[in-house]
């Protein structure tokens, strides 16, 4: 379940990508591919719900943020500070935290 958790956090973090895409290009496919992401994320996120407890499942989706921070690094090529770096890392403790 913990792969079928990271997979759901890394299309909702590749929706967001396709969007962005989007807005810079104007090409329709990559308006279509953030979409089926965001899609293929809610329906793993229902799957996830019907096996690991709510209180699991949703605070993981902050996973996404990592995500969403790497792929904005190395696709699009933005400047990530520090600070940012470190929140990620707070990000990753706290959800150690939560599935201890």
């Amino acid at each position: 379940m913990v792969a079928v958790l990271i997979v759901m956090t890394l299309c909702g973090a590749l929706g967001g990508a396709g969007l962005k895409a989007y807005a810079t290009s104007r090409n329709r496919l990559h308006v279509l591919m953030g979409l089926g992401f965001y899609g293929t994320g809610a329906l793993l996120n229902i799957v996830l719900l019907k096996f690991l407890p709510l209180t699991v499942v949703l605070p993981a989706n902050a996973l996404t943020y990592v995500w969403t921070l790497i792929i904005a690094r190395l696709v699009f090529k933005e400047t990530v500070g520090p600070l940012r770096w470190i929140g990620v890392a707070c990000i990753m403790g706290g959800l150690c935290l939560l599935v201890l």
